[in-house]
């Protein structure tokens, strides 16, 4: 995609001594002398030039990618105009506006027509159970996504439109969601995971006017009635004056009642027998997906939109405790996952990829779906996790579908290293020729032991900083091109102007910690927050004016590799999952119990970061054993699983200024025992610093 290519693959080797200094300060680590580079990845010279056109000369750079996608009628006018400055006037950004597209005509049927792959598999789908496995073609998924958009259709589902789906990793998510995108309906995706509330919250602010949900699916051992959850989401809609009119349910569990297992394009029967499983049903508003593919023609012409027009809202959690709907447009997102996917994982035609994040967040969006289908990869779809039902589980897959690129989170590497290395070692994995993460910084220890084990030592790791505002890859390594430091992001991607500012606002050089910014859009940033551009500007554009502020800290050090440092503001980063302290806070306070509370983040070896949490209570109120597991329940309830905190402290007092704002700077301290608090000149009552310390929990780090 505009980029000089040839062909031949990279032989992905690496020997060497490794070290990792104190903090993440790793020495750097490269590839031997002889390792020869893919011909799709450019040398580290090649790359800076191109980096350097690519912010230099966006328009051109971009424009020539822009060639290799389908446009229905060009650019009338500026390839790009934008303005980062908010005491300029408001904020906008623009890619090829007036131009006219469909990216999901892209990513399927150019693939099968234009590109002859009807027949390559699109995805290899393995079920929880290791034995529930499938496959759909190019060809197949197309034709679903076809006969699913024809059922969006006949529901009124047009042009402007916001879905909501609430689905397990199965296939008939990725149908849904491009079906949404052929007919420019906005997908607006929850993890299943999350909570009734959650999913409620989501609906409403986004105005969502049909639901697309699962019957049932088991995580690991662990049952979850997924219909229920909706339906409760549904009431809570209802009584909130928004009801939704069309509930479209995939009978996952009920597979096999169906005899849907011998067909190639549908995931098989589920083999797990679940009698007991009661599917709640409402006339009128649910409606069963296999009988109304049924009836659905297998043609579908897709809607032109505007490059700018809106493809897809994902909710990220708010610094103030109410999720953003980060909002993405269709022709430069298309631009960004496809070029970003191609380079960063050196994808070659004959590349198995795996990504193993749930599609319900942005990786999952950008490079399980988007990103491998723009570039007419064959991917795996995972619908279990990496412990069930047994510890090897991933790397059994990996064998099992020869995975040539490997992409997964920090969490999953360190939950997998206390197990030790003889349940990875026992399989092959000699297909492997690439390694990822994504989610979070990745300590060294964990990015030595994955590069050593599961790399067998001969795969560049690529560990890539971006965030669901980007869309995609903002830093990162390029496999076998640029020499690794375990844990550092390493370099731009190309378009990607990145600074380093201090409180001041002023860009510093050189070695530098402060404010990780960026200077100038890049195709697939977010465009606005749904509903409310004043809070897109107030959130990462007023603090610096001219820049894009991504609310991580950020360490260049003196050979120009970037190192995040963590969250500056309120946020907490539990498993690659950002959460906000406020959200958290706010559904602790909603106990009877409860007066006040604070959340902090303390480090934890498997998760990175968790829940450390201060609550105050009412008077008359006792602190138990039973309370804090209330608490904890009705965070899962309202928020979801992944925010559950680890600790509840006791708190009769919280550190305060005078001015009564909350020092979590302190609190932080305490959740850590670390006494070293700096200048505590500023609290009101310093008696109740030395109470918190002396009543902590008994933390494992």
């Amino acid at each position: 995609m505009g980029l000089p290519e040839e062909r031949g693959r990279s032989s992905s080797g690496s020997r060497g001594q490794e070290e990792a200094g104190a903090g993440g300060r790793a020495r750097s680590w490269s590839p031997p002398p002889e390792v020869s580079r893919s011909a799709h990845v450019p040398s580290l010279q090649r790359y800076r030039e191109l980096h350097r056109r690519s912010v230099e000369e966006p328009r051109e750079f971009w424009g020539d990618i822009a060639k290799e996608f389908y446009w229905k009628t060009p650019c009338p006018g500026p390839f790009l105009q934008y303005n980062f400055d908010v005491t300029k006037g408001k904020i906008f950004i623009e890619w090829m506006k007036g131009a006219t597209t469909n990216i999901c005509y892209n990513v399927l049927d150019r693939n099968v027509y234009e590109k002859k792959i009807g027949d390559k598999v699109a995805f290899y789908w393995e079920g929880n159970e290791p034995g529930e496995t499938t496959q759909i073609t190019y060809h197949e998924l197309l034709v679903q996504v076809c006969q699913f958009s024809n059922v969006l259709r006949k529901q009124g589902i047009q042009k402007g439109d916001r879905v909501a789906i609430y689905m397990p990793m199965i296939p008939e998510l990725v149908v849904a969601m491009l079906a949404c995108a052929r007919l420019g309906a906005l997908h607006s995706i929850v993890f299943a995971g999350f909570s009734a509330e959650s999913l409620c919250e989501r609906i409403l602010d986004s105005g969502c006017s049909l639901l697309i949900t699962t019957d049932a699916f088991y995580r690991g051992e662990k049952l979850v009635n997924l219909k229920e959850l909706a339906d409760e989401a549904l009431e809570k809609c209802q009584e909130k004056g928004f009801p939704v009119r069309c509930c479209i349910v995939v009978k996952h569990l009920g597979r096999a009642e169906l005899g849907m297992g011998d067909s190639p394009s549908q995931s098989p029967p589920i083999k797990r027998p679940c009698p007991d499983v009661q599917i709640p049903w409402n006339q009128g508003v649910d409606l069963w997906w296999h009988e109304l593919m049924q009836e659905a023609g297998d043609e579908c012409e897709p809607e032109w939109y505007d490059a700018e027009d809106p493809l897809f809202i994902l909710y990220t959690s708010g610094s103030t405790g109410k999720p953003k709907g980060v909002v993405h447009t269709a022709g430069g997102y298309m631009l960004y996952v496809a070029t970003t996917f191609k380079y960063v994982f050196d994808f070659h035609a004959e590349d198995v990829f795996w990504c193993t994040a749930d599609i319900g967040w942005i990786t999952g969006h950008s490079y399980v779906t988007y990103g491998p289908l723009a570039n007419g990869a064959t991917s795996v779809l995972f619908e279990g996790i990496p412990t069930y039902p047994d510890v090897s589980r991933l790397w059994s897959i990996v064998d099992k579908y020869k995975v040539t690129k490997f992409y997964t989170a920090p969490t999953a590497i360190r939950l997998l290293m206390k197990y030790g290395d003889e349940p990875v070692t026992k399989h092959s994995r000699a297909s492997l020729q690439v390694l990822g993460t994504v989610g979070e910084p990745i300590n060294p220890e964990a990015w030595l032991w994955y590069h050593r084990v599961v790399g067998a030592q001969r795969c560049p790791i690529v560990d890539t900083f971006w965030q669901t505002e980007t869309g995609g890859h903002m830093l990162t390594p390029l496999p076998g091109a640029t020499p690794m430091k375990p844990g550092s992001a390493t370099f731009p991607f190309f378009g990607v102007a990145p600074a380093i500012l201090n409180e001041s606002g002023e860009e510093l050089e050189g070695e530098a910690e402060g404010y990780l910014v960026f200077k100038q859009p890049w195709p697939g940033i977010m465009r606005t927050v749904y509903g409310n551009h004043e809070r897109f500007e107030t959130t990462y554009f007023k603090k610096f004016p001219g820049y894009y502020v991504t609310g991580d800290g950020c360490r260049r050090d003196q050979d120009g590799y970037y190192w995040i440092t963590g969250r500056i503001d309120d946020m907490l980063n539990v498993s690659g999952h950002l959460l906000s302290t406020a959200e958290v806070e706010s559904a602790l306070v909603e106990h009877e119990a409860v007066a006040e509370a604070a959340v902090v983040g303390h480090p934890h070896p498997v998760k990175g970061e968790c829940l450390y949490c201060f609550v105050t209570l009412c008077d008359g109120h006792t602190f138990s054993p039973t309370l804090t597991e209330e608490l904890k329940k009705q965070i899962r309830e309202k928020i979801g699983p992944i925010a559950t905190p680890d600790y509840i402290q006791n708190a009769p007092g919280l550190p305060k200024t005078r001015s009564g704002k909350i020092m979590r700077r302190v609190l932080r301290k305490i959740a850590q025992n670390d006494r070293d608090l700096g200048d505590t000149s500023t609290v009101a009552d310093p008696s109740v610093i030395s109470h918190l310390f002396s009543h902590r929990c008994l933390t494992t780090q």
